[in-house]
């Protein structure tokens, strides 16, 4: 069955016991911050049971973790009383995060420009191996909560950014994130099978960029461009979104793609 477009899951590794028995390894912030990322798919407040369940830190530390977060304002008690949600302090590191990030503050002049071009919805992601997560948002009118949220995130094996990355790793890689995650649909027509898959990002590799329609969303038409560092890699990509009920698939190759190109040429330290 398709299913709701929500956060996408990055990869996870495993900390084994040598990770946390190193001199250096604090296990307070870990649980800390297991505590803060219990929100991830919160649909509303948590309680402090319900912080517990989705964490696994023990009752005792939570309730430790979470006085301790309030104190600091990084945890807050909602409006209504019915449990707690992430506070606004928070958004410092949120800033801190965007605002010092070099790719960031190279991309977001170009990205402006683009947007003024195309006149579609313009976006920057960060890869994130099963992920890519949005770090930049230019919106049109067609403005929702999920499409204008920083740090919103979307699955890299059926995203238009996620194409454009995988195409520049060596194929054993772009396979092996391709396998390794949840492909279930969004839509009808989200492409779910590996070796469909990897031809799409085979044709993407050919062609310079990737073009997307309704994977993701019904009725959206996206093309992605890969963003490389100066070794080559790929370290992000800019997503164009448009509707299908505005261009035919020629028309968008055709006023898009140079553009988007050259808009990811000039991010990229080649």
């Amino acid at each position: 069955m398709p299913r709701n477009t929500t956060r996408a899951e990055p990869g996870r590794r495993e900390l084994n016991a040598s990770d946390r028995k190193g001199s250096l390894f604090v296990q307070s912030v870990e649980k800390a911050l297991t505590i803060l990322s219990a929100f991830h798919h919160a649909d509303g407040p948590l309680s402090l049971s319900e912080l517990v369940a989705r964490s696994g830190v023990d009752r005792s530390a939570a309730q430790r973790m979470v006085h301790t977060l309030r104190t600091l304002g990084y945890v807050r008690r909602d409006t209504e009383g019915n449990g707690f949600i992430p506070g606004v302090r928070i958004l410092d590191h949120t800033l801190d995060c965007l605002r010092l990030d070099p790719l960031v503050r190279r991309a977001t002049p170009v990205l402006q420009e683009l947007r003024k071009s195309v006149r579609e919805r313009v976006d920057l992601s960060l890869f994130d191996d099963l992920r890519v997560l949005y770090a930049v948002r230019l919106q049109t009118k067609r403005q929702t909560l999920n499409s204008s949220l920083v740090g919103h995130s979307v699955p890299t094996f059926c995203s238009s950014g996620g194409w454009a990355i995988l195409s520049k790793l060596p194929s054993e890689q772009a396979r092996d994130i391709v396998e390794r995650s949840d492909r279930r649909p969004f839509t009808p027509d989200t492409v779910s099978e590996v070796d469909e898959i990897m031809d799409h990002i085979a044709e993407t590799l050919t062609k310079g960029y990737s073009l997307t329609i309704n994977q993701i969303l019904s009725g959206e038409i996206a093309a992605g461009f890969p963003v490389l560092n100066n070794e080559g890699e790929p370290i992000a990509a800019i997503h164009v979104a448009g509707s299908l009920a505005d261009w035919t698939r020629e028309e968008y190759v055709q006023r898009v793609v140079p553009l988007g190109q050259q808009a990811a040429r000039a991010i990229s330290q080649y």
